[in-house]
């Protein structure tokens, strides 16, 4: 269940006259673009909170990685149907998180999308539409029902041969959450961590601003469609505008329903605000999903969480605490 991400344009200035001063580095990490940002009072101290960051993205990866056939992510996969595999507490925490988000959307996000059998190509090549009985059988082994969780032993347990878990979906946003968990904890006081365009912020810039972003309108790359303040949290916005195959004048995504092994369509964008990007993530894959009318209930449901979503036809939904600033 991969992602293709909307441009985000971070709006910032950077003034001499001010003590402190914006530090950016773009770096290839996790096999994707990130862009890590302090604001602090000189450069070598900058590098160094960077450095920093880049090292915690760096272990989080080695944790969660499933091309690594050593990481603990590897080993649970590895063990499927056979044994139960003892973690750290830390994945242990995040595999707990993923399987409660598994159960509030119902399976539009699923741990265990991993044991998905690739039948969908989404680079050009894809010229027959899968038959129902290749689709049926894509996801015989998915399942979060079927991830077993003990807490007192510490361990996990996939009870099907074959199955998987992963962290696509959400993996890039927990290594930015934790990355600026890091640097606040020490005493960085405002920062941008952003992982192929989800964007993590806290603090403001020098002048005393917020640091600002603006979403990209999916139907005109050239032209924004608003522009939002973030004091302190996440933004995550999932796109089918560039990864998607058509048939019969219908677009599919290659997000793909891991209930029911069909790409999702209807919607074009869908951009999710939350405290954390690793939710803002899973719930911006499960909007997707679940179509805007499902989505947006959910999201209104949620404290603390808003979403935007644009359907197929140009349509702008919007959760009720969204106030669009337009920039033209």
């Amino acid at each position: 269940m991969t992602k293709t991400l909307l441009f985000l344009a971070l709006i910032f200035v950077s003034f001499a006259s001010f003590s402190q001063q914006i530090y950016q580095r773009t770096l290839k990490l996790m096999g994707s673009r990130f862009d890590i940002t302090v604001v602090e009072k000189d450069s070598i101290t900058a590098n160094k909170f960077i450095d920093m960051a880049v090292n915690e993205i760096t272990r989080i990866e080695k944790i969660i990685s499933s091309w690594d056939k050593n990481s603990e992510t590897s080993k649970i996969n590895q063990n499927a149907g056979v044994k139960t595999v003892k973690v750290s507490v830390e994945l242990f925490e995040l595999i707990k998180r993923a399987k409660a988000i598994s159960k509030l959307t119902e399976g539009a996000f699923d741990i265990s999308y991993a044991s998905m059998d690739k039948i969908w190509k989404f680079d050009g090549t894809m010229s027959v539409f899968p038959s129902k009985e290749k689709i049926k059988k894509s996801v015989e082994k998915v399942g979060f029902q079927n991830v077993v969780l003990d807490k007192d032993k510490q361990t996990v347990f996939l009870k099907l041969k074959g199955m998987k878990i992963g962290f696509g979906a959400i993996g890039k946003g927990y290594a930015a959450d934790k990355a600026k968990k890091l640097l606040i904890s020490k005493e960085v006081k405002s920062g941008i961590i952003s992982a192929s365009g989800d964007m993590n912020t806290w603090g403001k810039q020098p002048n005393g601003k917020d640091w600002t972003i603006a979403i990209t309108n999916p139907l005109n790359k050239h032209k924004v469609f608003g522009v939002f303040p973030l004091k302190k949290g996440a933004v995550v916005t999932s796109g089918n505008y560039e990864k998607f195959v058509v048939f019969n004048g219908v677009r599919y995504t290659h997000i793909i329903n891991p209930k029911t092994g069909y790409p999702a369509s209807g919607i074009i964008s869908a951009t999710v605000f939350a405290p954390s990007a690793e939710l803002a993530d899973a719930l911006a894959t499960s909007i997707f999903v679940m179509g805007f009318d499902v989505g947006l209930n959910l999201i209104n449901q949620l404290p603390n969480i808003e979403t935007i979503i644009i359907d197929d036809n140009g349509n702008i939904h919007k959760s009720n605490g969204i106030n669009i600033k337009k920039y033209d």
